[in-house]
């Protein structure tokens, strides 16, 4: 890990009600400051539950959760001002505008004025939407919503960065412009914690990963390093593959 910790976990576990078992079993794990830590796993695995509690969106049934050596649970306000959240499910109001929505989202994070003015205009200009701006976002490509997602969770330059699958659904290229800023956020000093299942993305993209299945961690490491350690194995596919099976996940 990096530059020691900016988040640690400990024996983390999650029940939801009338759950026959735990949805995240006894989990523990720490984050690197400035990391791009990859949570992977098929469907079901456990691996948005675990950033759901890491947001504060869901209270741990056990375990400790520590960002930024605060508390989840006895300082939530705090660790808002500094996390930033780019949901799977596109998080925007379809009939705003771009900049409505951005300017919403930036109040919100307590930006306001010319400041926040300034910020949507430099990332909608970084992400290729200035001249969609002030078009309704229920008329925007698959891609177009999910860089206008993205936009909205990063406006306020947060510390740590959650991403739920952020270029789900998307083409090739708008893939590569959202990684490309990703990266370049990283770079700035953002460490970043995001789910995928795109195996071949996260084998180029995370300096981290952690493989998830059934609720339970089974390997981590760099990305290359897990590639080595599996006989038989040429990238991270093959890793995934041999550890959570073949078998569909519905």
């Amino acid at each position: 890990m990096n530059n020691g910790a900016i988040i640690e976990i400990k024996h983390l576990t999650k029940k939801f009600k009338n759950s026959p078992e735990d949805a995240v079993k006894d989990i523990s794990f720490t984050v690197g400051q400035n990391e791009i830590y990859g949570l992977l796993g098929p469907n079901g695995a456990g691996k948005t539950t675990t950033l759901s509690v890491l947001c504060g969106l869901f209270p741990p049934t056990s375990g400790s959760v520590l960002i930024d050596g605060k508390n989840i649970q006895k300082d939530p306000a705090d660790i808002r001002k500094i996390v930033g959240i780019v949901p799977q499910d596109i998080a925007l109001y379809s009939s705003l505008t771009a900049k409505e929505n951005l300017d919403f989202y930036g109040h919100m994070y307590g930006l306001k004025g010319k400041d926040l003015k300034n910020k949507i205009a430099f990332w909608l200009e970084k992400l290729d939407l200035t001249d969609a701006a002030n078009r309704q976002v229920c008329n925007f490509s698959g891609g177009m919503k999910r860089r206008v997602n993205l936009i909205a969770g990063i406006l306020h330059q947060p510390k740590i960065l959650f991403l739920d699958e952020p270029t789900v659904g998307v083409d090739v290229q708008s893939r590569s412009v959202i990684i490309g800023h990703l990266k370049d956020l990283n770079k700035a000093g953002t460490t970043i914690i995001y789910t995928s299942h795109l195996m071949e993305e996260a084998e180029n993209f995370c300096t981290y990963v952690s493989i998830i299945d059934h609720g339970k961690i089974l390997a981590g490491d760099s990305p290359a390093a897990l590639i080595s350690s599996f006989k038989g194995s040429g990238n991270l596919e093959d890793v995934f593959l041999q550890l959570t099976d073949t078998k569909p996940r519905d």
